[in-house]
């Protein structure tokens, strides 16, 4: 059977096709791989470690002379993701009806599911299309997860004030370590950035089936169609800015769509956010659900989109086409 030829022919194939089949089996026979020691280890709980990994090896293609771009595109997918998220929040919360929402959607879940991203799905894109860069870019990233940066929104909208305690250094150092370690091997001895590199894109399916084994197809229909909708709307327009302002400063632009996403613990910032503010506990609960449902949503249509975008963009020079050997 040709299944890694197979897999290549279908675009993000090596991330798609592993992470629906995880979501598939976990929503369907969810306890068939959790019979623990290895098996449970290996293909339900192994996500973070195997991304941690991943970024390790990734850290250790970057020379140097990268870290100044990794930073940049870092800090643009971060603002962009952040700006468009909160201005679409904004929007909600100008255009609610008495009942709080728009059109369904809470504007609270709205803001929380745009401003936050899957690192896990980001990582996989990146690691199949991006550079040394790209992938390295990925520890700026971790500013969005949690309420933080929907805090923030909400603060600038008069909505609530600042409140401290949401956000730990420590969250970012944690995930910018492995890069650090992975680099500093890297150019200390290049036999080591070889022998690393050979690790990148043999752990994308790996972790993407984890990634799926912690995915319930049944968060849709808990979340509704307004859930739907705000995973729509992460995925095209978060998506799509993200690649216009990253074709337009040159880089590669399926790395910029690759943060129309909502990461797992977006689902707990409605609550955290009613938690600090007692304003927003009446919707908190409704908020909760329409973030699950966009985690779902995103995670299936997002990997789609990237498919549809990458066969309608000229990608040379913009990925890595030799990691072992390329220096840029």
């Amino acid at each position: 059977m040709q299944i890694k030829a197979t897999l290549e022919r279908i675009p993000g194939g090596m991330m798609v096709v592993p992470l629906l089949l995880g979501a598939t089996i976990n929503t369907l026979a969810p306890d068939l791989l959790r019979i623990g020691n290895f098996t449970e280890a290996l293909f339900v709980n192994s996500a973070s470690t195997l991304i941690a990994l991943f970024l390790l090896c990734a850290g250790a293609q970057i020379n140097l002379s990268n870290v100044g771009t990794a930073a940049a595109k870092g800090a643009t997918l971060l603002v962009v993701k952040w700006l468009v998220g909160a201005a679409v929040g904004l929007l909600a919360f100008l255009l609610a009806g008495e009942n709080g929402l728009f059109f369904g959607m809470v504007p609270l879940a709205i803001i929380a599911a745009m401003t936050n991203s899957n690192g896990g799905l980001y990582v996989a894109i990146v690691g199949q299309y991006g550079r040394a860069d790209d992938k390295a870019a990925y520890s700026l990233l971790a500013l969005n997860d949690g309420p933080f940066l929907t805090m923030v929104a909400l603060a600038i909208f008069g909505a609530m004030g600042f409140v401290d305690g949401f956000f730990s250094i420590v969250t970012f150092v944690s995930v910018l370590l492995p890069i650090l370690v992975g680099m500093v091997l890297g150019n200390l001895d290049g036999n080591m950035r070889a022998f690393l590199a050979k690790g990148s894109d043999m752990l994308i399916p790996f972790f993407a089936f984890a990634l799926g084994m912690n995915i319930s197809f049944s968060a849709i229909l808990a979340g509704g169609l307004s859930g739907v909708l705000i995973g729509v709307l992460t995925v095209f327009v978060t998506g799509t800015a993200g690649y216009l302002v990253f074709r337009m400063l040159g880089w590669n632009p399926i790395v910029g769509a690759a943060e129309g996403s909502t990461a797992g613990n977006a689902v707990a910032t409605p609550v955290a956010i009613a938690a600090a503010n007692p304003a927003f506990a009446a919707l908190s609960q409704l908020a909760t659900v329409q973030v699950a449902a966009s985690v779902v949503t995103t995670a299936i249509l997002m990997p789609l989109y990237i498919s549809f975008l990458v066969t309608r963009t000229d990608l040379t020079g913009l990925r890595d086409p030799d990691p072992i050997h390329d220096d840029r």
